[in-house]
């Protein structure tokens, strides 16, 4: 969880902060008008204090409160202006960037995870033998 090639690199540790930071800070307490108290540079700072099953609780209640807010956006909210991290966007790009930033970090997280392990992970397995899936 906390292996890390270089110091100029991230941790999958690392990682999962960073990708709770930002759901959090971009779209949950955007959305809910809540008071941004998010400390990026701790996200990257860590080193190994925090247990992994800790990591990955606290990024899944994360996401279960961003589905909340993503279940109940109207047009409206994705028209409304926000000042975030000094960027001021709409709802619309807010979801965008959450969207495209958590995907981008979560191929970091798969790419480390295969580097260590030295196997498939198994996703589209049923792609292997005709390319389609049955």
């Amino acid at each position: 969880m906390w292996w890390r090639p270089n110091e100029a690199s991230n941790s999958v540790g690392n990682l999962l902060l960073h990708l709770n930071g930002n759901v959090r800070q971009w779209l949950v307490t955007s959305f809910n008008r809540g008071e941004d108290a998010r400390n990026r540079p701790a996200e990257f700072a860590e080193r190994q204090t925090i247990p992994p099953a800790t990591l990955l609780a606290t990024l899944d209640a994360t996401m279960q409160e961003a589905s909340a807010v993503l279940s109940r956006l109207t047009e409206r909210d994705l028209l409304t202006t926000f000042h975030i991290q000094g960027y001021t966007v709409t709802g619309l790009y807010v979801v965008s960037h959450v969207v495209e930033h958590f995907a981008m970090h979560y191929g970091q997280i798969l790419y480390i995870t295969k580097l260590l392990r030295g196997e498939d992970l198994g996703f589209y397995r049923e792609l292997n033998t005709t390319g389609r899936a049955r």
